[in-house]
């Protein structure tokens, strides 16, 4: 049975101190834990879903200093470990978080609301934030003179903008009395409307055209277009009422229908996927939902527990997969009634991302196919297509103008951890000026006289892998070149430092100045060319690990490190990876010490 309420869009955010986030320890010394859930207020609504998809939560310190935390609704973690503190809380939903934003629309609405929140140390606390609907809402309609006097085809267009075809809405006879959802910005915003017609009795066209200012959210803008003739003048006649301030929404409620839910395609990665199950609870047990899973044709199930996320919503992270491979996978749930176990419905099929490795990952093949001066990794005679053409590259081609004794990156064959060699990047002062061991993915540029030289950063890629894991060992000591440009974090006297870095991005090579398989293209003459891909835009993914080796930490041995990739977005899949390793982490400055050593080998990327 349906339940039709009329109600505010209620999105519900909870927070809570958690017995999990009550430990001990100076890590939570004057914290205190956030758990934010959001969630309608009744029963799952028929457009919850997609409500729920493009909510975002933003917490805010509440001095307005700034931003805090946001989130996706659907990537929030279960838990927030957060500094006591008062905080504000804006929670939007709808068409304002759409890309682009939906700023005109029959049928897309906006949501928004704001609560304060105080987070106490060793407290629970709780609040909810009331989403309304944040539209300014038109509602049109021709009174029965505009189609005794007109033609048909005669319309009304309503927006935001007198000229912008986004943000305008046309009125037609079949949408008289309809409403239309436009997202106000700006101070004192205003509507822009204009009415065209063809009279009947002449077959002249009639236009007219007006705007309501200061138009404001949450107000339904009622409009009767009528026709009049006044002292001989023919005349369109707007009545704008908005007696009514708060808009009501009408959500339609229907009871939950137990079985798979669908799982998106971003769901679904190389090592793992997430499954999701409605649940009636008023029939089966909420602590007795289960995925289980298998290859596809094979016999066995593996079972795996369904987390609850809301009434009735339930969803389970089934890991330890192999990448383009298909599975299957069902539901099974546990009767309130008498305890018995049944599968729902038919096996749901899955198939697996793709799980590539970058070519040549132990560096095991290497050529003079670009100067006899160095080796380059990659040999145009192989007979594996994958190792025939350049992935990997390095600044030989800028160090070596002078002599092949000056590469910066080499083979060692005799300090190796997996095959017959590993692949050595050494800093070094080449004549007058400093040189990074360095090694990309990408191809080198141009030398930029004696001042430094271009270099074209990634190579086409579209999986997402979790982590980079490859072997090291690194030597170095304090730093004895510095150019005055260094930032100031880094003097000399200080101990060198090696940079290892992974990361999965969008970039456009129009926007960052490389080609389209190389696509960031860094000047080092040039410091507004430098990438920092911990805020850029346009990188999805970043894992970086800076070693040392001083005094006190000796690197100078063998280790196998593991860098995880951190997701900013799980809803988009990369064009490109760069990996870039260097024995100075300041070696874009051409700061650093001339002699530190760092030796690589076996990058792995791994899907888990």
């Amino acid at each position: 049975m349906r339940n039709i309420y009329k109600t505010y869009a209620m999105l519900a955010v909870a927070a809570l101190l958690g017995a999990a986030c009550a430990k001990e320890g100076k890590e939570n010394q004057g914290q205190g834990c956030l758990s934010v859930t959001v969630e309608t207020a009744q029963t799952r609504a028929q457009s919850e879903s997609e409500l729920l998809s493009s909510a975002v939560v933003k917490i805010y310190k509440s001095d307005f200093s700034g931003l805090v935390r946001s989130y996706a609704y659907n990537q929030m973690p279960a838990e927030l470990m957060l500094p006591a503190d008062s905080y504000r809380i804006d929670v939007t939903a709808g068409g304002c978080n759409t890309s682009p934003v939906t700023y005109a629309s029959w049928d897309v609405k906006s949501y928004e609301g704001s609560e304060p929140v105080t987070v106490s140390a060793g407290k629970n606390t709780s609040v909810t934030v009331t989403a309304a609907i944040s539209n300014a809402v038109t509602n049109i309609s021709f009174d029965s003179s505009i189609a005794a006097t007109f033609a048909e085809g005669y319309s009304c267009t309503i927006g935001l903008s007198a000229d912008d075809a986004a943000r305008q809405l046309v009125y037609t006879a079949d949408k008289s009395g309809q409403d239309g959802y436009f997202l106000p910005e700006g101070f004192e915003p205003s509507l822009y409307w204009s009415f065209s017609g063809t009279l009947l009795k002449d077959g002249s066209t009639f236009t007219k055209s007006g705007t309501i200012a200061a138009v404001e959210k949450g107000k339904r803008y009622t409009i009767s277009l009528k026709y009049t003739e006044k002292s001989g003048n023919i005349d369109l006649e707007l009545v704008v009422d908005k007696s009514t301030d708060i808009i009501y929404d009408d959500i339609i409620f229907i009871p939950v229908s137990t079985g798979v839910a669908a799982t998106g395609r971003f769901d679904i990665w190389a090592g793992h996927f997430t499954a999701y199950a409605d649940v009636d609870e008023s029939e089966y047990d909420a602590s007795k939902v289960f995925f289980e899973y298998r290859k596809a044709g094979e016999e066995s199930w593996t079972r795996k527990s369904a987390e609850r996320q809301s009434e009735g919503f339930f969803s389970a992270v089934i890991d330890g997969l192999s990448g383009s491979t298909e599975y299957e996978y069902r539901l099974v749930v546990t009767s309130l009634a008498d305890g018995s176990e049944s599968v729902i419905a038919a096996n749901t099929n899955i198939t697996t991302d793709v799980a590539p490795q970058v070519p040549n990952n132990g560096f095991e093949t290497t050529s003079n196919a670009e100067s006899s001066k160095y080796k380059s990794f990659y040999d145009p005679e192989s007979l594996l297509p994958e190792l025939q053409t350049k992935w990997w590259c390095s600044g030989n081609a800028g160090s070596t103008t002078v002599s092949s004794s000056h590469q910066i990156c080499y083979p060692d064959t005799e300090n190796f951890k997996e095959g017959t060699q590993s692949m050595k990047l050494h800093s070094r002062y080449v004549v007058i000026k400093f040189a990074a061991g360095n090694l990309f993915s990408g191809h080198f540029g141009s030398t930029i006289g004696t001042s430094g030289g271009t270099v074209y950063f990634g190579r086409p890629f579209t999986a997402r892998p979790t982590a980079m894991r490859l072997w090291v060992k690194y030597s170095s000591g304090k730093v004895n070149r510095r150019e005055s440009n260094a930032p100031a974090e880094i003097q000399t006297g200080d101990y060198d430092k090696a940079l290892l870095r992974i990361a999965l991005g969008t970039w456009d090579y129009k926007t960052y100045g490389g080609d389209a398989n190389s696509p960031v293209l860094v000047n080092t003459t040039d410091t507004s060319t430098f990438v920092d891909y911990s805020t850029d835009e346009s990188t999805i993914a970043l894992g970086e690990v800076v070693m040392t080796a001083d005094a006190d930490n000796s690197t100078n041995v063998w280790q196998q490190i593991t860098i995880p990739l951190d997701y900013r977005n799980t809803n988009v899949y990369p064009t490109h990876i760069i990996i870039s390793f260097a024995a100075s982490y300041y070696g874009d400055y051409f700061t650093g010490y001339d002699d530190s050593q760092l030796w690589v080998d076996n990058v792995e990327l791994l899907y888990e």
